[in-house]
């Protein structure tokens, strides 16, 4: 799936993450030098707050992913914008 439909290479240094259409089960799939991971987590009462985004595939950071994981949902978060600066005044 990752490699056929995703088309990203599954050896990558990345956690791919899936969700069933109901969103109480959400599974982990990333390679370690050796083999490949898969974990499941499956809610009983609650349901994931999966990104609704138009992109079949999309980049999270480490804490966006565990928030996912708590059940925060991704498209309420407002963050502060990322700035650059050249010098300090």
């Amino acid at each position: 799936l990752v490699e056929q439909s995703m088309g990203l290479n599954p050896f990558e240094r990345a956690v791919f993450a899936f969700c069933n259409r109901r969103r109480t089960r959400m599974k982990l799939l990333l390679f370690d030098r050796s083999g490949f991971v898969l974990i499941l987590k499956a809610l009983t009462e609650d349901k994931f707050r999966w990104p609704r985004r138009q992109e079949a595939v999309v980049s999270l950071d480490a804490e966006q992913l565990h928030w996912l994981l708590d059940g925060i949902d991704l498209d309420a978060m407002v963050r502060h914008p990322v700035r650059q600066y050249e010098f300090v005044g």
